[in-house]
């Protein structure tokens, strides 16, 4: 079985995805129109598409300082129940219908679980930074680790024979001898 590729670069990351009705930003002749968006939550952004086989978004935002809140005042049919809106002081408010009023609540639950987690970071820094800390450190980690597990192997697989490697394990390079300065 081929897997479907994931329209979303960072798809290890994604935390809840599935189709719903988004309202357009312009509305028609005929009043507000709903357009169905294969509907993506990360761990920083929300995005949509115009189906789940799309490559290229038809729109995203950072999700960090929207706020999540059900809305049944959105639509006046029988599906009022099932939208929700995402809001945030100064920039533009996104509306949403999911299939069910659970799934709008999931949704609902799931982009307060993540912005709870994201005010919740204390220090503030640059992720790549971070990440480039980390693996700095996880490669200096395994260095020492090998580094120790090879000398241990080293004179524990023949007791019996003399080391003769013990003194040139490192090299001196000229101007740095010890006793040179």
């Amino acid at each position: 079985l081929e897997e479907i590729p994931r329209p979303v670069q960072d798809s290890g990351n994604i935390l809840k995805q599935g189709y719903l009705e988004k309202r357009s930003r312009e509305p028609s002749f005929f009043g507000s129109e709903w357009h169905k968006r294969w509907c993506v939550l990360t761990q920083r952004n929300f995005l949509y598409y115009a189906n789940e086989k799309s490559k290229q978004p038809k729109g995203s935002f950072p999700i960090e300082r929207y706020q999540a809140r059900l809305d049944p005042q959105l639509r006046k049919d029988s599906r009022k129940k099932c939208c929700f809106q995402l809001l945030c002081p100064g920039k533009r408010s996104y509306e949403f219908t999911a299939p069910s009023p659970a799934e709008a609540q999931d949704w609902v639950e799931q982009i307060r679980f993540l912005l709870r987690d994201l005010s919740s970071l204390t220090i503030p820094c640059d992720e790549e930074e971070e990440e480039e800390e980390e693996e700095e450190e996880e490669l200096s980690k395994d260095r020492d680790s090998s580094d120790s597990m090879n000398n241990s192997q080293n004179s524990t697989l023949n007791p019996e024979e003399p080391e003769l490697e013990g003194e040139d394990i490192y090299e001196v390079m000229p101007g740095e001898l010890p006793n040179s300065q």
